[in-house]
């Protein structure tokens, strides 16, 4: 299993998560949709030559955004960072992907 964070502006919290879900992605045990999510304030300088969704090259720009985290299962990773992409604002997205060791007690 995988635990995939992702940054996201408010415009387009639900329609990122949509596609992601739409994946399977966010599913624990008996429940599906999940995830954890807190608002923040994103920070970034577009470089000449990018096509920003917010901002101008050269000028920084801070963005209210939300940062969002869920669980991914093994086989479904690929299609949920595919979905994240496809459905994301930005140019280039700010993600991580991190490996969950499966702990047993």
């Amino acid at each position: 299993m995988y635990k995939f964070c992702f940054y996201v502006p408010d415009s387009h919290l639900e329609v990122v998560k949509t596609a992601v879900f739409a994946t399977g992605a966010g599913r624990l045990g008996g429940y599906d949709q999940c995830c954890w999510q807190v608002a923040g304030q994103g920070q970034f300088r577009p470089l000449p030559g990018s096509q920003p969704f917010i901002g101008e090259a050269q000028v920084l720009e801070h963005v209210a955004e939300w940062k969002v985290e869920l669980v991914v299962a093994d086989e479904l990773i690929h299609d949920a960072v595919k979905a994240l992409k496809r459905s994301h604002p930005y140019e280039t997205p700010a993600f991580e992907v991190w490996r969950l060791s499966d702990l047993t007690f």
